[in-house]
């Protein structure tokens, strides 16, 4: 769940969000002309509320010097880099990283930036990219370019062993849009999406937990041993490792 930076009563409400990660936003979320305002909101949000998400980030600007210095007073669990182009920028920072792939350089270098340490997971950015790509489309996530960037991008997190998170679905209120959008980088792997509002979260919760049916297949999978048959299917140590990645989402 991403929040605005500089809006106190947003970053008072996500603090309250039970979710598995809320970013304070110093980057696309803020103007420009607020943007040293924004660190002021953020840091005193930051320690004055109850976070009650699992993980809690920041992310900066590309760049910026102020926003990592901020990042290295307040220690927040995650610091997120927008626009991530070389592995050299997600070297040596002062906490865990996530990396934005969200340019073209940045998609082509994903697997070296996924293998640096601490990096914890690669984001994909399918707005920026579009505009790095020159692809002619004004809604984010909706070009031609998407499938083949989201499994780029799955391919280099995994490689690293390390997470793989989906960009947002910009469209507010449209439910089906956004399960859409969910299940199909869900289908390819990934661990989770960023939501830009507090609405978007059971859906994208839903999506990438395991079904009932899925998990009560996955531990008959497991139950036997060999070459043996399930439902008509024949299943191996092959099927057991699959099962096992299923209920590696489990919550908790």
């Amino acid at each position: 769940m991403t929040v605005p930076g500089d809006d106190e009563r947003k970053l008072a409400k996500a603090a309250g969000l039970e979710v598995d990660e809320v970013i304070l936003d110093l980057e696309d979320a803020v103007p420009a002309a607020r943007k040293e305002a924004a660190r002021e909101v953020l840091a005193r949000a930051f320690r004055d509320h109850d976070w009650r998400a699992q993980t809690v980030a920041i992310r900066v600007n590309r760049g910026s010097g102020d926003d990592l210095a901020l990042v290295a007073e307040l220690r927040p669990d995650v610091v997120v880099l927008p626009k991530v182009e070389s592995a050299d920028e997600v070297a040596g920072l002062p906490v865990p990283a996530e990396a934005q792939i969200e340019t073209a350089r940045g998609l082509l270098e994903s697997a070296r930036i996924a293998a640096v340490t601490g990096v914890e997971a690669l984001v994909l950015g399918p707005g920026d990219l579009a505009a790095s790509l020159g692809v002619p489309e004004l809604t984010i996530g909706s070009g031609a370019h998407v499938p083949h960037a989201l499994f780029q991008v799955v391919v280099s997190a995994r490689a690293a062993g390390v997470a793989a998170v989906d960009g947002p679905y910009p469209v507010l209120g449209d439910e089906a849009g956004l399960r859409a959008s969910a299940e199909r980088s869900r289908a390819l792997g990934y661990d989770g999406k960023w939501c830009i509002h507090p609405a978007q979260v059971a859906v994208c919760n839903d999506v990438y937990t395991p079904s009932a049916e899925e998990v009560e297949r996955a531990r008959r999978i497991l139950a036997v041993d060999g070459v043996a048959r399930i439902e008509g299917e024949m299943v191996d140590d092959a099927n057991r490792r699959m099962a096992e990645a299923v209920l590696a989402r489990l919550p908790g």
